[in-house]
């Protein structure tokens, strides 16, 4: 057994962990963080993204215990401080980048890795930077859509499918 310490959308956190323990693990079960959904246990779907120091990164690839110390922000900490959606969910919503929205916390976590990155990408920037999340429901011409909106570019050219 290890234990762990991170910081967790801005509160730290512990817990003791078994070494195997995937930080997927450590957010949905010991802390109770579920919006990281585990989507294929391979880390091909990209549903479990989260950040960690910043960078976008797939946590059924990576162990609680490398995540000692760092700083992990997921889905739950994305919202407004007041609670309200922030600008990439709100696109979300407007530009109905969501069905199902098993996938979608996934999304919204690259979403936010690419626009921090790139802040006006194109529609082909934005489509090679999802090839790792998979979306069953939408066909992802909506996704791309949004994440286009959320950067401040005008989408209403973009036609609906």
């Amino acid at each position: 057994m290890t234990d762990v310490t991170m910081t967790v959308n801005g509160k730290s956190v512990s817990g003791t962990v078994e070494g195997r323990t995937l930080l997927v693990e450590f957010l949905r079960d010991d802390l109770r963080l579920t919006g990281t959904h585990v989507g294929c246990d391979t880390s091909q779907c990209g549903a479990c993204v989260v950040h960690v120091n910043g960078a976008a990164v797939k946590a059924c690839t990576m162990f609680a215990a490398e995540a000692n110390g760092a700083t992990v922000d997921t889905i739950e900490g994305q919202a407004n401080a007041d609670g309200s959606l922030n600008v990439i969910q709100q696109a979300f919503q407007t530009h109905h980048g969501l069905q199902c929205g098993f996938c979608t916390p996934g999304m919204v976590m690259s979403a936010a890795a690419l626009l921090k990155d790139n802040p006006k990408p194109s529609e082909q920037e934005v489509r090679e930077y999802l090839e790792g999340n998979i979306c069953r429901c939408t066909g992802y011409h909506n996704i791309v859509k949004a994440i286009m909106a959320a950067s401040g570019q005008d989408v209403s050219a973009i036609a609906a499918e």
